[in-house]
């Protein structure tokens, strides 16, 4: 449980696979509790706090610091941190709120509520600087699909690094409270964080030494519409250009009846994957199932690799244990092996002989992240013992397909660590027992791409709780028709809506600019490149205060919209950070376009951002384009000339504009600043670009 009932009076209390499942997961509300307005919560308990006030939160420093929750309107409320008090009344819907004067960093510390007749109680407080982490499947990527993820999990041991993931939700209007649960950094949970929030926010944790806390609340493939208040889209985007999105008041009525339904339906289901967890939490449940000794000959055999849907269990969810026995060699005893299942959907637990020897994935908060990754677990020497062994799999599947999924057969095997020739085969011959079965979960109706649904169901909820800023990594869906030229307005009319909702003023906000991806055309100044006038909105977007960008046009993947080199991203983000939010003088940001001179055919760049020096990364510069008044670009010849660069094309005589990295994957684009930073996209034209509306 989050929050500790104290005592009372009276009461009780492969990319394209991955894809795939990522869009399974985009029509399921996992474990909703913010389905009813504050007035319903009121009435249901008589004392509650929001839901990020839990066990293991980042409480965020040097400012006011505000706790809210619910009890039985008019009833008074006092809270308690560190010895330090604030009292607060319910109004007439059951809302209180107290206010805190700053705390300093530190912790940890326990959190009370005390009501009439109820006391609450959130342990394992620390008091630091706390990140929203949001966008699309950029920001959602994990950490154990990234670069080097073994290695990153394994030394991933952060007590004062923690994590809120907000649950996936949908919702007509704003909602009270958001659902989700605080980790804390270790090897077995960092494997299902964002990446982007865990590298961005590990730089700041050794660099700052204090408790960094990021909330997470990004869902995979939305607009930045659905991030945004309705009010603000009404006031920004105006009739004509609303038109383009459903209209919410026709749909809330359309959905009022679904929408009650689905309210039911994940009530039931709520309380039927609680008894699951708790099922789960026991211990000493698996033993009877793994033991080397169990009579297993009344088990029913089971395909694999396969999922289990394709074999009898057509929509089955729940926990399914596997078990194969194979024979040691004598030669093998007291030899350190390796266990190689293949890839299992999607949590799983392994025994050998009985011992625990590998696990991945846990079940709160809902984790669908390792699917589809090859497990590979060690045997220990002490384990290995000549005749027969039992090899038994607790596997757990949420959603979708479940099992031994491999999908390569070659893959599933056991053998001693120094000789792989010797390895047993483990792809087939598997008995398989349900053990418990968990109801589908209801899916939402709402998509999640329309207006303000998601500001509604996934941001609504966290404010005010105190933050130090926000980084966002989205854009990818909005780079389509008139979308990528109007992101300009959108994007920071959603970044100006967060801080008037926030009252924290222009709190830091840090982006991604979008990463290379497509083919590489050879098409000086792309005229039709969608990416490039995406980002150029996101260049635009740096007009508001105390904003930031790390760009990612170098470390992208042609092949992958998801380019698993988040280690950079995130590291360029703390830059930004370090500066931008923390004050430090540092170089933070690549060279910048400032302004042009034309001089004897030529056109010469000045930059904002060089550092202690411009320079061409392997080679002479690439991806410069000029044109002249004709507005047709060709490429150009460009040197580094101090502090600026020099473009020049004897194709062009008399020219007027030149485009850098204009391009959705502008393959080669080499210009750097000393300290290892690259230069952002650019135009020096102000031509009419390919989404750009016509006035």
């Amino acid at each position: 449980m989050r929050h500790h009932q104290v005592s009372c009076q009276c009461q009780p209390q492969n990319d394209q696979m991955i894809q795939a499942k990522n869009q399974l997961l985009l029509a399921i509300t996992i474990l909703l509790l913010a389905l009813y307005s504050s007035s319903v919560w009121a009435e249901e308990s008589a004392l509650k706090l929001a839901n990020i006030f839990a066990d293991h939160a980042v409480l965020q420093r040097d400012i006011e610091l505000p706790v809210w929750g619910w009890a039985a309107a008019g009833e008074s409320v006092t809270v308690s941190i560190d010895g330090k008090n604030v009292a607060a009344k319910a109004d007439d819907t059951g809302k209180w709120m107290a206010r805190f004067p700053a705390f300093p960093a530190g912790g940890p510390y326990i959190m009370t509520v005390t009501g009439k007749d109820s006391k609450l109680a959130v342990t394992d407080i620390l008091i630091g600087d706390v990140w929203i982490c949001s966008g699309q499947s950029n920001m959602e990527f994990h950490v154990n699909s990234s670069n080097n993820a073994k290695a990153e999990i394994e030394a991933a041991n952060f007590p004062q690094f923690r994590q809120f993931h907000v649950e996936k939700a949908a919702m007509p209007s704003p909602m009270p409270d958001v659902s989700g649960e605080w980790t804390v950094a270790s090897p077995d949970t960092v494997g299902a964080w964002t990446a982007v929030g865990f590298f961005f926010g590990r730089d700041l944790h050794q660099h700052l030494n204090v408790p960094i806390g990021l909330i997470s609340t990004s869902w995979g493939g939305t607009r930045v519409e659905a991030w945004t208040s309705l009010e603000v889209i009404k006031e920004q985007y105006g009739d004509k250009q609303q038109k383009e999105f459903t209209d919410l008041s026709e749909m809330n009525t359309k959905l009022e009846g679904p929408m009650e339904k689905y309210t039911e339906d994940m009530k039931a289901f709520k309380e039927s994957f609680a008894k699951f967890i708790k099922y789960d939490s026991d211990v000493n449940h698996l033993q009877k199932y793994v033991s080397p000794d169990l009579d297993d000959s009344s088990w029913k055999p089971i395909k694999t690799p396969s999922e289990w849907e394709k074999d009898g269990h057509p929509n089955l969810d729940g926990e399914v244990i596997y078990r194969k026995t194979i024979d040691i060699p004598a030669n093998w005893a007291g030899k350190e092996l390796l266990l190689l299942p293949g890839a299992i959907d999607e949590i799983e637990t392994t025994f050998f002989n009985g011992t625990q020897v590998g696990k991945a994935g846990s079940l709160s908060p809902i984790d669908t992240s390792q699917w589809h990754l090859q497990r590979t677990y060690k045997v220990p020497a002490n384990l290995v013992k000549a005749g027969k062994a039992v090899i038994a799999i607790q596997v757990i599947d949420q959603c979708g397909g479940g099992g031994l999924i491999g999908p390569d057969p070659k893959m599933m095997k056991i053998y001693p660590i120094d000789n792989e020739s010797a390895a047993i085969s483990l792809a087939d011959g598997w008995k398989h027992l349900v053990t418990f079965e968990i109801p589908a979960r209801p899916k939402n109706p709402l998509n999640p791409n329309i207006i303000t649904v998601l500001y509604n169901g996934m941001v609504s909820g966290l404010i005010p709780y105190a933050i130090r800023g926000a980084i966002w990594y989205q854009g990818e869906s909005n780079a389509n028709g008139l979308q990528a030229y109007l992101y300009r307005d959108r994007f920071a009319a959603m970044i100006t809506d967060w801080r008037a909702r926030w009252k924290q003023g222009d709190f830091p906000f840090l982006w991604v600019s979008l990463a290379n991806f497509r083919d590489f055309t050879n098409e000086p100044g792309d005229p039709q490149s969608l990416w490039a006038v995406l980002r150029d909105s996101q260049q635009a977007t740096l007009k508001l205060p105390n904003t930031g960008t790390a760009m990612a046009i170098d470390i992208g993947d042609a092949k992958d919209i998801h380019p698993k080199n988040k280690q950079d991203v995130g590291h360029r983000l703390a830059f930004a950070a370090r500066h931008i939010a923390y004050g430090e003088q540092l170089v933070y940001s690549g060279p910048m376009y400032k302004s042009m001179m034309v001089e004897n055919g030529a056109i010469r760049l000045a930059f904002d951002h060089v550092g202690t020096g411009l320079v061409a990364k392997d080679g002479a510069l690439k991806q410069f384009a000029i044109a002249g008044k004709d507005q047709k670009f060709v490429w150009a010849d460009a040197v580094i000339d101090g502090s600026t660069v020099v473009v020049k094309s004897d194709k062009v005589k008399d020219p007027v504009a030149v485009r850098y990295a204009w391009a959705n994957n502008p393959e080669g684009c080499n210009l750097y600043n000393k300290e290892g930073l690259p230069a952002a996209p650019f135009r020096t034209d102000d031509w009419l670009l390919i989404s750009q509306p016509v006035k």
